[in-house]
């Protein structure tokens, strides 16, 4: 695993977003409009936000939410759009790297959700820190939603091979998940759902997994 082409991915996305202000498009995506009434009332924290198409949908639906992304170019569009759609009441940001321990107290977190966060340029031991911190700053009974590319997806096994289940495809590096996988990352989890679903035109295949944090009493 060649650790500073990892890290040579913050740069990649910092250039893409910049130049590429609606990369995604500014419609929510297909898992954050099917994870709103997991969140309704919730405080939540959003990891990996990009450009905030997610962010405004659910605070447009009053769910307060702070929105995380290691590219500084990704944080300020989402300031920018919550500013002109009178958000700010429900929006904070945070320029952040999840491979570190994320920034809130033990309990304190009503839901995590991401969408493909998982499966950027991240290792499995990151990934595994990553679970265990998410694990840490939810309240017991909290959710945790993510999606990923599964192996299924047309661009597995295409590109340059980085390592484990990364390969890069036009500079950008995408992990890729069985289900398996994600079984054996979901410790200290009960798994809700593991659910297939496609996106875009390619199209993306990917799972959306819900896990809910097992209570402290169990």
């Amino acid at each position: 695993m060649d650790q500073k082409k990892l890290d040579q991915q913050s740069r990649h996305w910092e250039v893409n977003f910049s130049s590429k202000p609606e990369m995604f498009g500014s419609e929510p995506s297909v898992a954050a409009i099917k994870s709103l009434k997991f969140f309704k009332g919730k405080n939540i924290v959003e990891l990996g936000a990009g450009l905030g198409r997610d962010t405004v949908f659910f605070a447009k639906n009053s769910i307060h939410i702070e929105a995380l992304d290691y590219s500084k170019a990704a944080i300020e569009t989402i300031k920018i759009k919550s500013k002109k759609l009178n958000l700010n009441q429900f929006v904070k940001t945070k320029f952040f790297d999840v491979r570190k321990k994320l920034p809130f107290n033990n309990n304190s977190v009503d839901g995590c959700f991401s969408h493909m966060l998982y499966c950027m340029a991240l290792s499995n031991h990151d990934l595994e820190n990553l679970n265990k911190e998410i694990l840490r700053i939810l309240k017991p009974g909290g959710i945790n939603i993510y999606t990923v590319r599964n192996t299924d997806d047309g661009d597995y096994k295409n590109g340059n091979h980085i390592g484990e289940d990364l390969y890069e495809n036009d500079g950008f590096i995408i992990h890729f998940f069985s289900e398996e996988k994600i079984r054996n990352l979901s410790n200290g989890f009960d798994i809700l759902e593991i659910k297939k679903f496609e996106e875009g035109t390619f199209p993306r295949k990917l799972f959306k997994v819900t896990l809910v944090k097992k209570s402290l009493t169990r």
